[in-house]
């Protein structure tokens, strides 16, 4: 049984930021900005590489260039292959204010075709009972609530794509009763709580907090029940019966950029109890960089087995890895172990399920936009026990 995991493919260049179809920019210009912002990452400049560039036809105006037609053929191409049962999109599907309900002169309806139907949809065919199983991440949320509940009504009643609320579980139709999915919502999860804005030194260390992280427009005030998703997913895990049962979310739990570290430690205490007792992986975009990392568990019990956590965020836009920072954090966590991590790269995750062991394999795709898949590492990682 194959699964495609796709991450952060909302990035598209007819939705773009305002400020991003200013004319004139050249790519030195270009070139110069993202060196100013990895400075202002405190990235080291010697490790610095922009992401490839591309040119506005009607303005001429330079931007980051979108993977996602690059990627979405790449994984045709993968899954033409090697199989795959069904996919993952894991947020940030509609970049960069998910849906505006038309507010700001552009339709909905050309978001959803160019970003859902024409790229993603094309890899079901000949497969009636491929899904999509999907959740929103923050841009998703990121213009108001009533973007995002359009963006799950259309995802609902769409195949191959399918969303059941929120956060739901479900039986993959084409898992051949191995798997379970259980899909949480992370952005409304971190506007449960209070999460501290941390930027990182050159050195790899987190900088005092600047103040509290800023929530998505859509997201606050919380809907009754949408700060119990912990307790939801705790009982959820407990009564599977399946043979693998695997949680997706958007944020991930470690992650290699830097810039979301004091997300990811805010949702380790409030998502490792219950994946570390029940989950065998946990599947996250929001970085965009490709990772594969392992757990202990060693913060939840002694004794347990490793936890698989798995970042496929790369689907469109590219981000570097802080490379002191993930030294940083290695050092000073040993419950951690990281596998493979890198950034400036286009790609998508392909697993690989027996009932007791899974093949987690990398795959990327080149920065000429030719859509050739790459496997670049591969991981065997058995079941974890009962």
């Amino acid at each position: 049984m194959r699964i495609l995991a796709l991450g952060d493919t909302g990035y598209d260049y007819p939705f773009l930021d305002t400020e991003d179809y200013a004319a004139g920019e050249t790519v030195t210009d270009y070139i110069a900005r993202a060196r100013a912002k990895w400075l202002d990452d405190g990235r080291p400049i010697a490790d610095f590489a922009a992401p490839p560039p591309h040119a506005l036809p009607d303005n001429g105006g330079v931007v980051a260039a979108s993977g996602l037609r690059p990627v979405s053929t790449a994984a045709g191409r993968y899954c033409a292959r090697r199989g795959c049962d069904f996919g993952v999109l894991l947020g940030d599907n509609v970049y960069p204010d998910g849906l505006t309900l038309d507010t700001d002169g552009k339709r909905d309806a050309d978001r959803l075709q160019r970003l859902f139907v024409e790229p993603l949809a094309p890899l079901a065919a000949g497969n009636d009972a491929f899904r999509f199983y999907a959740l929103l991440g923050n841009h998703d949320w990121r213009t108001s609530r009533g973007g995002a509940r359009a963006q799950l009504e259309f995802l609902e009643r769409t195949p191959p794509f399918h969303m059941d609320g929120f956060w739901y579980r479900v039986v993959p139709t084409n898992g051949r009763g191995l798997v379970e999915l259980f899909v949480i919502d992370t952005t409304l999860l971190l506007g449960s709580v209070e999460v501290p804005e941390i930027a990182v030194g050159a050195d790899g260390r987190e900088l005092p907090p600047d103040g509290l992280d800023e929530n998505p427009k859509g997201v606050l005030p919380l809907a009754p029940g949408e700060a119990d998703q912990v307790r939801w997913l705790e009982q959820a895990l407990a009564d599977s019966t399946a043979p693998w049962r695997i949680v997706l979310g958007h944020h991930p739990l470690w992650s290699s950029g830097g810039t979301k570290s004091a997300q990811a430690r805010v949702l380790r205490s409030l998502l490792l109890p219950a994946l570390c007792r029940g989950a065998d992986a946990y599947i996250a975009g929001h970085d965009h960089t490709l990772e594969v990392h392992l757990d202990d568990c060693r913060q939840v019990a002694s004794g347990l087995a490793p936890l698989l956590h798995v970042v496929s965020g790369a689907g469109a836009k590219q981000r570097a890895v802080h490379k002191p920072f993930a030294a940083h954090q290695l050092e000073g966590h040993p419950e951690l172990t990281s596998l493979w991590a890198r950034g400036l790269i286009w790609g998508f995750i392909h697993l690989e399920l027996t009932r007791e062991r899974a093949r987690v394999q990398v795959v990327s795709t080149a920065n000429d936009g030719g859509g050739v898949p790459v496997e670049e590492f591969a991981y065997d990682y058995a079941r974890r026990p009962d």
